[in-house]
């Protein structure tokens, strides 16, 4: 999932990919809402209430949006910088260390956090949360090459939307097994993305923010099924040449 990229990946990489990871956003959106208030997977949402408080002249809570707005920025910029940076010596370090950054990011609000912290540990913990996802999406999108998108929707819905018009003028040609994909990559991402909003939702009842839990377990088997599946390869390309 992780490791291929260019002309090495395939469609298979990018759905599995996209299912585990737009799970765990799907759990952290949630998570922030029952928990924080406030979206922790997106930044679309914080322009609109910077530019309400704005106009109110609550410069309290504007500049608590633009801080939302920065961390998301940051997470992406550390993602982007890390995998750059490992990528010229240590290419497998170039996923594994952005994605250990998030999960140890979910792991540490999971266990501390209540959900009934006092307003400014909310902040701190929002804000994390959108680093973490600035870093998944980040993540995800260079991999990708900008294929696969998992902490928000509204683009994928316009793709989506795109793609299921032009099946009407493509029908019989190769771009129509091309559009296929990308709407079933598509309606794969947004299931899952819901899957885990339920899942989340319904486990916070019981669970609170430790809910995170959940998305803590979805990144590891991300790492673990990929780790998996290369000593798999290795081992029967040890066979065969044997």
């Amino acid at each position: 999932m992780f490791r291929h990229r260019g002309r090495k990946r395939a469609f298979a990489h990018n759905r599995r990919l996209a299912s585990i990871l737009s799970f765990v956003a799907g759990v952290v959106n949630i998570a922030g809402i029952l928990s924080l208030g406030t979206l922790t997977t997106n930044v679309t949402g914080h322009f609109a209430y910077f530019s309400r408080a704005f106009v109110d002249r609550d410069h309290h809570w504007a500049l608590l949006h633009l801080l939302f707005i920065f961390f998301f920025l940051l997470g992406a910029f550390v993602s982007g910088w890390l995998s750059e940076m490992l990528g010229r010596t240590r290419e497998k370090l170039s996923y594994l260390v952005p994605i250990f950054i998030e999960f140890v990011i979910l792991l540490a609000i999971a266990v501390t956090g209540t959900g009934d912290d006092v307003s400014y540990l909310q902040g701190v913990m929002a804000c994390s949360l959108l680093f973490a996802m600035g870093l998944q999406n980040a993540l995800v999108t260079k991999i990708s090459q900008s294929v696969v998108r998992t902490t928000h929707l509204t683009g994928l819905f316009t793709d989506l939307g795109i793609e299921l018009s032009q099946l009407f003028f493509y029908r019989r040609s190769q771009h129509s097994q091309w559009l296929r994909r990308g709407i079933y990559l598509k309606l794969t991402i947004i299931a899952c993305f819901f899957i885990g909003g339920i899942i989340g939702g319904i486990g916070y009842n019981y669970l609170h923010l430790k809910v995170l839990l959940l998305a803590c377990a979805g990144l590891i088997t991300a790492i673990f099924y990929d780790a998996m599946l290369l000593r798999f390869y290795l081992i029967r390309r040890k066979i065969i040449s044997n």
